[in-house]
């Protein structure tokens, strides 16, 4: 099944610039596996031995899936996941 997946500008290295790609599976784990088989180096930048890097945001629809089922977060036809760094700073 294949999802349509947003690249944030910092990954657009990895995609030749491209800012949506699409990838296959029906966890967003599959998808980071997919992206990894297409973009090499995409999981290491989005996971750690832990799971989601803390510094990354994976969106699933609009909902992160830190309040779902983390890579386990089942996603089907039609669904598109967002990859947001995470920004941190200010005074």
């Amino acid at each position: 099944m294949s999802i349509t997946v947003r690249i944030p500008t910092p990954l657009r290295v990895l995609t030749k610039d491209q800012d949506e790609v699409s990838a296959e599976g029906k966890t967003v784990g599959e998808i980071v596996e997919s992206l990894e088989g297409q973009y090499p180096g995409m999981k290491d930048r989005l996971c750690d031995e832990k799971g989601v890097r803390r510094f990354v945001n994976i969106y699933a629809n609009d909902e992160d899936i830190r309040f779902l089922n983390n890579l386990d977060t089942e996603l089907k036809e039609g669904d598109s996941v967002t990859i947001v760094p995470a920004i941190a700073g200010g005074a």
